[in-house]
């Protein structure tokens, strides 16, 4: 139960304002008084613009729904769509000629290509693992996955012929990225053997190694006859260190489930613990407490013995949520609840502020910068609001204009059709930018939701509006100086599992314009390194083709033809219902916003709501223009919850969603589908934050 105290006639949490208060605002040496009524003023100014950009999604949505419902029945006309959606609004002039003025970018975003990890701030160990990722052991990344084509290791103790295959992998990434003269990596007899044929690679010499660049990134070499694989190894070679995660994303939307202040508590709380370099989380493996840090940073001395070190952490982020929610931590002087997007704005930069003041053990900025990703927003008035919000923010903190920059996640249909007055709206702060399918499938989908029956859902990887805008995306963030400057981001591999299958695809990442692609974990940053190793980016964005125009980005993915056979019908739902279920049973009972999900066949896939989004949404489609009826889908829903169940099975704490049909978990799933008409741009936030609620308040009567 929240215990409410007041601050400047607003209702604040109490462990959150103590948390405020005594945590970061002393620290920075503010005064609380000054900071709430700086606060409750932003508020009383941003909470109505927030509230009114929420109502002009809507009045936009309502003109759409209704054109389409008028025009039911009639061929699409590219020309007369296009002229409709600039007639509302919902299409925007072109801001004409322009390039960013970001300044104090850091390297990592700016001048570097590489991965990025994205972690749910709520799990300590996680994000600390995600933080450490800036280094990886590529030995290890090959023993342990599918990437090696060898094969796999035989369990128990360590399986030699399998390593061996990881150290003819090792070479031949050497000899690639590194190459030496007239001999291969696999030639060498010690660390002194060999000549580069770019000697300017040798970067220095590190405790046990030998540190190179190539392609803007570090690779450590490590020589170590004492260590069990370097001791049988002819050159003493015990691993080979990648430099892989460049920037890690600490996630307060997406990929956590906080419904109230105790959730944001920890979000915030985890955040501090990143930026002031003391986050700790402990816990038992193989029968010992081990206690997972922050790594140091690693130091190398130049080849005429000089000093230096070089970053032991990925460069962070952090994602606030978009500006649909609001949260009871706090509430407005009328006693409604503040919105959480503003209340993620102040007290993420307020704990970044610490990092810019010099606060932190390590530092994260070296720039002065403290780096906010804002997803989920619709066109240039939302980025615009934005701006303005991150201006006050930056004022009540008393930090210099544009300290905050931002990472806009090009992820709304609204937003992809007007990409470059977006980025105008926020041309002096902007870092990044970055597709997400999934979302942007998920708002796909609702836009035209009453234009008639969708395609089947994996049917949209080769739809032309896809294709359009994961070119747009890359070519307009280009046209606009983004390079150099700024990431160009494409979207997560969501399986964990299937490593040789991304070290095939997500190249196409790099082959496509974008310096830095998401991934679920550091074993896959370290694996997607090495893409980067292979091409350079910033070479390849000079020579693209030219992207599709905007009416190939307005194309509507509708079905042809519906006369799907029923176990077409009965495949579709199945999956998009296994998927909802299996995700949904996890976010309401323990409160997981992302995990590994077994799907339909059984393969982990990590989920987010992006991916239930897309799961109600196209059942809901399909609800409304009568392809499926509301008893199949029940059907479905029951016989997917039978399979969720035994999936997981072996899980002690887990509620069955069998014999708990009228429970929090499957009536969470339940109405994402049957009132998914009906939710704000198709967003399955509201009703997962009442469910949540729920369950949390039945846990707590017992």
């Amino acid at each position: 139960m929240t215990q409410y105290i007041e601050r400047a006639g607003l209702s604040v949490d109490s462990r959150l304002a103590e948390f405020i208060e005594n945590e970061v605002l002393s620290t920075l040496g503010r005064d609380a008084r000054a900071f709430w009524e700086g606060f409750a003023a932003l508020l009383a100014d941003f909470a109505p613009r927030n509230a009114a950009l929420l109502e002009r999604r809507e009045g936009l949505q309502s003109q759409i729904d209704a054109w389409h419902e008028a025009r039911r029945g009639q061929p699409h006309d590219a020309r007369e769509y296009r002229e409709f959606l600039t007639s509302i609004g919902y299409l925007v002039p072109e801001p004409g000629d322009f390039t960013i003025g970001t300044q104090n970018v850091d390297p990592e975003i700016a001048t570097m290509a590489g991965p990025q990890l994205v972690v749910p701030i709520l799990n300590a160990r996680f994000l600390l693992n995600a933080a450490n990722a800036r280094w990886g052991s590529l030995y290890d990344a090959f023993y342990g996955t599918d990437a090696l084509d060898a094969p796999p290791a035989r369990p128990g103790r360590y399986d030699e012929a399998r390593g061996r295959a990881v150290i003819a992998r090792g070479r031949e990434f050497l000899d690639q990225a590194l190459p030496l003269v007239d001999q291969s990596w696999a030639d060498l007899k010690d660390e002194h053997d060999g000549k580069l044929q770019d000697e300017s690679q040798y970067i220095g010499k590190t405790d046990k190694g030998l540190l190179f660049k190539n392609n803007g990134l570090h690779i450590e070499v490590v020589f170590d006859r004492d260590h069990p694989v370097g001791k049988d190894d002819k050159a003493g070679i015990a691993d080979i260190i990648v430099e892989a995660a460049l920037t890690t994303i600490a996630d307060c939307e997406d990929s956590v489930a906080a419904v109230d202040a105790e959730d944001k508590l920890l979000a915030y709380t985890n955040w501090l613990g990143i930026i002031r370099g003391d986050l700790e989380e402990s816990f038992e493996k193989g029968g010992k407490v081990l206690t997972r840090r922050l790594a140091e940073d690693k130091s190398y001395k130049d080849g005429a013995g000089n000093q230096h070190s070089l970053p032991g952490r990925s460069l962070m982020f952090v994602r606030n949520v978009g500006h649909l929610m609001s949260n009871p931590a706090i509430l407005l002087p009328d006693g409604s609840e503040i919105p959480e997007g503003i209340m993620d704005a102040v007290f993420t930069s307020a704990i970044g502020a610490l990092d810019v003041e010099g606060h932190g053990k390590y530092g994260n900025s070296k720039t002065g910068s403290i780096y906010i990703v804002k997803p989920k927003m619709h066109g240039p008035d939302e980025c615009a609001f934005t701006d303005d919000l991150f201006n006050a923010v930056e004022d009540l903190l008393g930090l210099p204009r544009h300290t905050i920059k931002v990472g806009v996640m090009d992820e709304e249909r609204r937003t992809s059709a007007n990409l470059a007055a977006c980025i105008h709206a926020v041309k002096d702060r902007i870092v990044f930018i970055n597709t997400g399918f999934l979302d942007r499938t998920g708002d796909e989908i609702h836009t035209s939701m009453r234009a008639g029956p969708m395609i089947r859902k994996g049917a949209m990887k080769n739809a032309a509006w896809l294709k359009a805008y994961e070119a747009r995306n890359v070519e307009i963030g280009l046209k606009h100086g983004l390079s150099g400057k700024a990431q160009i981001g494409k979207g997560m591999w969501a399986a964990p599992d299937l490593m040789r299958a991304m070290m095939e695809e997500k190249i196409g990442h790099l082959r496509a314009g974008a310096n830095t692609a998401w991934v679920p974990s550091p074993t896959a940053a370290t694996l997607h390194a090495l893409h980067y190793h292979q091409e350079n980016v910033f070479e390849i964005q000079k020579h693209l083709p030219k992207a599709p125009g905007l009416d190939a980005l307005l194309t509507i993915p509708l079905a042809e033809n519906t006369n799907w056979p029923e176990e077409e019908l009965r495949e579709e739902l199945d999956n998009n219902c296994q998927g909802l279920l299996g995700y949904v049973v996890r976010w309401i009972d323990a409160g997981v916003g992302c995990s590994k999900v077994p799907d339909i066949n059984d393969v982990g896939l990590m989920e987010d709501r992006a991916t239930l989004r897309i799961s109600s949404q196209h059942i809901a489609n399909w609800l409304l223009h009568g392809i499926v009826s509301e008893e199949m889908v029940m059907d479905s829903l029951n016989r997917m919850a039978a399979k969720v169940d035994q999936q997981n099975a072996g899980d002690p704490s887990y509620i069955p969603l069998v014999g708990n049909e009228d429970g929090p978990a499957f009536s969470a799933a339940r109405d994402l589908i049957f009132k998914g008409v009906e939710q704000p741009s198709g967003y399955t936030e509201p009703l997962l934050h009442k469910w949540r609620q729920e369950a949390k308040a039945l846990n707590a009567a017992g």
